[in-house]
């Protein structure tokens, strides 16, 4: 009996040594992982960099201001005067045909092409060169209509934890991010336009698809829609919304359990 017990016990210790080792290849394993899909994000950044360049441009008699009953002491006076992103998109359809713009949101590292294919899952884990990569790429809804911007337009992407992708949206809940307005402001250009979107809300959430809505039956329902991320916002930028706005919506996790997201309204536009 007592040898039986002995001979239990060391089979009981091996067992717990196989699983140990198990669990340590495992996570080393995906340590290497995340690092070779960080190397290989780094490597394909630098290189759309290299190959596009992302410039200022000028307001012209075309550039279209949206001035929807705004309130006299709303932000939207002093970010009407920021000036619009411009992007060629000729070099970047080489690319990746997928392409369909490029975001760029003040005070994070957010400024990326992004792209839309026939899904919303194909790009959580393909880069933008599309190599198998699970830190993904920035990419629209599959429903949305880029060039004519429906209601609600949205663009997801990973929060990686180094910052790139959307890791940094996360900055957007922070006092650092909050106590400068010169961060409220989204610029989107795309093959039809370029884009300029003042944020009203900011929020992290448990996961939910109540914010992902593309289309709305009535203003009201788009309105009731605009009122509750309003009221979820977790800092008050005292701007409103009316039935005639369009909405941006940036989407990405915030942990297992929770969203962090933004929204912004369109307040300015130029088409090409």
């Amino acid at each position: 009996m007592k040898k039986f017990k002995l001979k239990k016990k060391s089979h009981l210790v091996i067992l717990m040594f196989i699983l140990c080792f198990i669990g340590i290849f495992f996570s080393t394993f995906n340590i290497i992982m995340w690092i070779l899909d960080n190397h290989q994000t780094e490597n394909e950044t630098k290189q759309i960099n290299q190959l596009i360049k992302v410039y200022e441009k000028e307001d012209t008699p075309n550039t279209v201001k949206i001035n929807n009953a705004i309130k006299k002491d709303d932000l939207y006076w002093k970010y009407i005067n920021y000036k619009l992103i411009n992007v060629d998109f000729n070099e970047l359809e080489k690319e990746n045909s997928d392409t369909v713009g490029w975001i760029e949101l003040l005070g994070t590292n957010i400024n990326y092409p992004f792209v839309q294919t026939t899904d919303n899952e194909y790009y959580l884990s393909k880069s933008f060169y599309k190599n198998n990569n699970n830190a993904g790429w920035v990419f629209l809804d599959y429903r949305n209509n880029i060039n004519e911007l429906d209601k609600n337009t949205i663009i997801y992407a990973h929060g990686r934890v180094n910052g790139t992708m959307f890791g940094s949206l996360k900055n957007i809940l922070t006092s650092n991010w909050l106590k400068n307005d010169n961060n409220f402001v989204v610029k989107l250009s795309t093959k039809s336009q370029n884009t300029l979107w003042q944020v009203f809300s900011v929020y992290k959430i448990p996961t939910t698809n109540d914010y992902i809505q593309v289309h709305f039956s009535s203003n009201d329902e788009f309105l009731n829609l605009a009122n509750t991320l309003i009221q979820r916002s977790q800092y008050n930028f005292n701007t409103n919304i009316t039935k005639d706005d369009k909405i941006l919506t940036l989407s990405t996790c915030y942990n297992e359990d929770e969203k962090v997201v933004l929204h912004a309204k369109l307040i300015k536009y130029e088409k090409k």
